[in-house]
Parts: structure tokens; sequence; C-alpha cells
């Protein structure tokens, strides 16, 4: 095995190990009513703490460099829906309902550790923190 390979798959089974981890304290930091699950009032509670920590130079938008990657090329489309390069809040918002809506697989309004552990989920969870 070469150090190359070594090296990946180190950082394979440490990503594996973490992922858990993160999403189990991004649940507890997320269900402000600790019932072991995230609705989309507590999500978006959450994104709006976001959303204004990283609005800096109060223009009421963000760009994508104060989103610091926090939304995919693949979303950024819909999220932006004016082709203006910013989102407002109410376009973050609407972000975050639509990736929620993606991640809550069982349709039930909430997400549990499982669905954070998910891609959409976790794409949830870079807006919220």
């Amino acid at each position: 095995m070469t150090v190359k390979t070594k090296f990946a798959a180190a950082a394979f089974i440490l990503a594996l190990t973490t992922l858990p981890a993160s999403a189990g304290s991004a649940l507890k930091a997320l269900d402000t009513n600790n019932d072991g699950t995230v609705d989309l009032s507590e999500a978006k509670a959450a994104a709006g703490k976001v959303f204004d920590r990283l609005e800096r130079d109060k223009d009421n938008t963000l760009d994508r460099k104060e989103l610091q990657g926090r939304i995919s090329k693949k979303d950024w489309p819909s999220a932006d829906p004016d082709n203006d390069g910013t989102l407002t809040n109410d376009e973050y918002m609407a972000t975050v309902e639509t990736i929620f809506k993606r991640a809550d697989t069982d349709n039930e309004g909430t997400l549990d550790l499982k669905e954070l552990k998910t891609r959409d989920g976790q794409a949830l969870l870079r807006l919220t923190r």
C-alpha cells in the first residue's frame, strides 16, 4: 500500500467516524424542544442566526464569499432565483426549507439523526451552523 493510498484510507475512515458525532452534536444544538428531532421551525431559527452572523456588510444579502461554501453549486440556481449573485434572508430561508424537505425522507416533518447524516441532511446542517 502506497503512502498516498494509506492517507486516503485514513481520511476516509476519519470522515466516517466523525460524521455521526457531527450530526449528533448538531441535532442536540438544533433540537430546542428536546424531542430528538429537528423540525422546520427549529432549522429556520438556527439558519436565521447564521444569516445574521454572516451578513457583515449590512446590505441585507449574502454573496458567495459571505456564504463560505454553505450552498452547493447544484443548489445555487434555485437558491438565487433572481440571478443577482446574492441571497436575501427570504431566499436563504426558502433554500433551508427546500433542503429540509429533501432531507425529510419519511415526510414526517422532522429530521432525525439518520436523516441528518444523509447528503441533504448535511447540506441543511451547513446552512444552520
